[in-house]
């Protein structure tokens, strides 16, 4: 029904509570602090990648979103994960158990300040977990491209361009909270914003 054609929300399909206690900001530092992690910009065009030790992203880094920051001047943790050095932690994450037939998962692991997000952008289908905090959604159908600027971040746009759509142009939108899921069909627009400093997974069908 879904699969195909339109955004889900799923609650209580899976138990991460083994996961979600190994994603505290203590456990991971003890964990990963010195290994270095890999950030991109918050921005749909120049995907500069930047490498700090995760302690320092944590402590120096993971602050609120400054609303007159350009997207290509915001470092975001997603994605670029050493599947190696992170494995003893996706080890113990349970996805959800729907599949798509010739897709196989995989990982995409973040960790954001409040305010932050990823703009307006496209990709094949998946989930995305919330383990801490808040995550707001944006989303259009692969037919409705959105309006947006590339090196705006997400707060910039909800602020400036969000106000001023007519209700027929408004996305999708959702809060997704810890424990619940988002499914997402492919080639869906969708844009993100941590709502609170959050902690989350993403599993790609790719």
């Amino acid at each position: 029904r879904f699969a195909f054609t339109r955004p889900v929300i799923l609650r209580g399909v899976t138990d991460n509570s083994a996961f979600r206690a190994l994603c505290t900001r203590e456990k991971l530092l003890a964990a990963f602090g010195a290994r270095p992690v890999r950030l991109s910009t918050a921005n749909t065009y120049s995907y500069r990648k930047v490498d700090v030790p995760f302690q320092e992203y944590v402590e120096q880094l993971l602050k609120p979103q400054d609303p007159a920051r350009l997207g290509s001047d915001t470092l975001y943790f997603f994605g670029d994960n050493n599947f190696t050095e992170w494995g003893s932690l996706f080890q113990q994450y349970i996805p959800p158990a729907f599949r798509i037939p010739g897709t196989s998962p995989a990982y995409s692991f973040g960790i954001a300040g409040s305010g932050s997000g990823v703009p307006f952008h496209w990709h094949g289908p998946g989930f995305s977990e919330v383990i801490f905090g808040r995550k707001r959604w944006f989303l259009y159908p692969p037919d409705k491209t959105p309006h947006f600027h590339p090196n705006e971040t997400t707060l910039a746009w909800l602020h400036h361009t969000y106000p001023t759509l007519p209700p027929a142009e408004r996305p999708l939108e959702c809060t997704l909270r810890p424990g619940e899921v988002l499914y997402f069909p492919d080639r869906w627009w969708h844009a993100t914003l941590n709502l609170d400093t959050s902690v989350f997974i993403s599993t790609f069908l790719g």
